[in-house]
């Protein structure tokens, strides 16, 4: 049983990829995270002995740390971390818990470089429909939640991404892309290592409506009226995307856990 401030693999999973997931900050030592160079999703790295430096920016979250077993390194990370004010907590078992677990891990390979301040920088066309509000929610739930998502001109999204080291996705001819007739999303959730039932739940929605082939899944006719809605109702790309955060959540909680609820009127009887 996890003690007062530990978390178990279970309930730390059932927050990855919602907007109340924890920060989580691996602290496995160099060797360990080279014999497995894979991340919990929304996971970033940071030495364990100077775990302090993050307090200040971290005193408003609550904070998951984890070692590769939990024990001592993590727990002494949380424990500095809480002396210092933050509400810090220890993943019970590390992250060796989470992988016999089977649980998702981000292959590290597949990620971008880190901007100075620590994040991924993502750059795609402006004027996003689906793909490209999916994909940057599929990014800041498990693999990034600080990452910088740039909307640009399309003529301009190589030559943005080359003067600011930024990674483009969704365009023709780069890596982050569509692929035969599956579409950038899924591209995204293959190349991490991330899928999982919800996950590719959705993944076929996303793609239903993105390609217009509706047949896949009966939500993604909904998906794409509420993503057509969202673009009309915002000037702002930024503003759009704040608002698909929240309509790709519902989809994903949906996909996890509602998929077999129904609706009907008028509702059951409440009488004896």
């Amino acid at each position: 049983m996890a003690s007062y401030n530990e978390i178990p693999v279970s309930a730390l999973a059932r927050l990855i990829g919602t907007p109340y997931c924890p920060t989580l900050l691996d602290v496995r030592i160099d060797e360990d995270f080279d014999d497995d160079p894979r991340l919990i999703p929304g996971a970033y790295r940071h030495p364990f002995n100077s775990v302090v430096d993050l307090a200040e920016t971290l005193k408003d979250r609550s904070v998951v740390v984890y070692c590769q077993k939990g024990l001592k390194i993590s727990q002494g990370a949380a424990a500095l971390l809480r002396a210092s004010g933050v509400n810090a907590e220890v993943l019970e078992g590390g992250q060796f818990a989470w992988r016999d677990a089977k649980l998702p891990l981000v292959i590290t390979d597949k990620l971008p470089p880190l901007d100075a301040l620590g994040r991924t920088v993502w750059v795609t066309r402006h004027r996003p429909k689906i793909d490209r509000i999916a994909c940057p929610w599929l990014i800041r739930r498990f693999i990034d939640p600080k990452a910088q998502i740039l909307f640009v001109a399309a003529s301009q999204v190589g030559n943005v991404a080359e003067r600011f080291n930024a990674t483009p996705f969704d365009i023709e001819d780069v890596f982050w892309s569509h692929r035969g007739e599956t579409c950038t999303f899924d591209t995204m959730i293959e190349e991490f290592g991330i899928g999982h039932e919800a996950l590719e739940r959705l993944a076929v929605i996303v793609r239903g409506a993105d390609t217009n082939r509706h047949d896949l899944a009966p939500e993604a006719a909904g998906l794409l009226a509420a993503s057509l809605g969202l673009s009309r109702m915002f000037r702002d790309d930024l503003e759009q995307l704040d608002a698909g955060m929240l309509l790709y959540d519902a989809f994903y909680r949906w996909a996890r856990d509602a998929t077999s609820e129904g609706h009907d009127w008028p509702a059951a009887s409440t009488k004896a």
